[in-house]
């Protein structure tokens, strides 16, 4: 048995815009994936650069929706007035750069994301940043992977007009001086 402690960054955006408007600019950013690809792929056992091309064409910031949970109207019911909707989201080319050092990466790929309302009524985006997610797994090119995916995610907020956290840049300078 191994117990593996670790610290993870949660970042919390406020982002501009009504909790409708950002989620339909996300969602235009971020497509869902087509349920029939992967299937598709596995069943004719499609080369890997043709899965990898298809993921480049469908994901234009690098990021595609697996799976979506909106928990508005549910916890409606109990009477909560905010909105939220969750995200998986991530890129299956890009998880498997890091699966092929362990499979066990596969518990925070895809990324965990959400988009909400807090209970001040502001529109937040929220993801634990992906190289502290990833450094838990102690190999060197895990982090790097988690690295890039930082770069991504500020590239990904910056192209829906949201602030990105200097932190998802900071890591891969830090690394830059060891």
């Amino acid at each position: 048995m191994t117990v593996v402690p670790h610290t993870v960054n949660r970042l919390v955006i406020e982002v501009a815009g009504s909790f409708d408007e950002f989620r339909a600019r996300f969602e235009e950013a971020v497509p869902q994936i087509d349920p029939s690809a992967i299937p598709d792929f596995v069943e004719r056992r499609a080369p890997w650069d043709e899965v990898v091309a298809a993921a480049a064409e469908a994901a234009p910031h690098g990021f595609l929706i697996y799976w979506t949970a909106a928990a508005t109207e549910l916890m409606a019911l109990a009477g909560d007035r905010g909105s939220c909707v969750s995200y998986l989201m991530g890129n299956h080319t890009i998880a498997e750069r890091m699966y092929r050092h362990d499979p066990a990466v596969m518990l925070y790929a895809p990324l965990r994301a959400a988009i909400y309302t807090d209970v001040d009524g502001r529109v937040r985006f929220a993801i634990d940043q992906p190289s502290t997610v990833f450094d838990s797994s102690g190999t060197p090119e895990i982090t790097e992977v988690g690295y890039e995916l930082d770069k991504k995610i500020a590239a990904l907020l910056t192209a829906l007009d949201a602030p990105a956290p200097d932190v998802l840049g900071a890591a891969s300078r830090d690394r830059s001086h060891e």
